[in-house]
């Protein structure tokens, strides 16, 4: 499948090891690279709903100078949103703590925006999934938070660990993009390349 993309090579602009899973599962080979320090700034105007299309579009942007000709970037970007407030990745175990609770009882928007750059185009779309989790203990919070350490996922939480399993009560939409990669819209978004 996508053999009309085999021309050119793909590269996975993220460290994100489920990203790489996931991208992995489409069968596509792909290499991994990280430019350093590319900033995760947007303007404090732009609405939420478009803040992590603008991240990944930023960060394909900072790859432009070092792209071969036949390069295809894939950058992307996750947040989680509730109350029209964004979660990024926690600072510490406090604010994974403080993430959680918000997110507690209530449902919430994980949004991710993906960006796709060759040379000559750039398609760029964001998904969103709504997930609704149970009222979660202080218990179940301290104990997610100092044996999972989710440091490094937006909105303090994967669903794909335990917290997911004895939290999330329904979800709409893809499950693969609370994960951090819409791999079904990026495969549609592929196969018309």
């Amino acid at each position: 499948m996508l053999e009309n993309i085999s021309k050119y090579h793909v590269v996975l602009a993220s460290n994100s090891p489920r990203r790489r899973e996931l991208l992995g599962g489409l069968g596509v080979p792909f290499e991994v690279k990280v430019l350093p320090d590319i900033e995760e700034n947007y303007p404090a105007d732009l609405p939420v709903a478009q803040i992590a299309e603008y991240i990944a579009r930023e960060k394909a942007d900072a790859y432009r100078p070092v792209m071969a000709d036949d390069d295809l970037i894939i950058t992307a970007d996750t947040i989680v949103v509730v109350d029209d407030q964004v979660l990024g990745k926690p600072a510490d175990a406090a604010d994974a703590s403080r993430m959680l609770h918000m997110l507690s009882g209530r449902t919430h928007q994980v949004i991710t925006g993906v960006c796709l750059t060759t040379k000559t185009l750039q398609r760029h779309f964001s998904v969103t999934t709504d997930v609704t989790f149970k009222s979660i203990t202080d218990e179940e919070i301290d104990y997610y938070v100092t044996r999972y350490q989710p440091f490094d996922k937006a909105g303090a939480y994967g669903i794909q660990e335990w917290i997911g399993y004895i939290g999330v009560t329904s979800l709409s939409g893809s499950y693969f993009n609370v994960m951090g990669l819409p791999v079904q819209r990026i495969y549609v978004e592929l196969s018309r390349l």
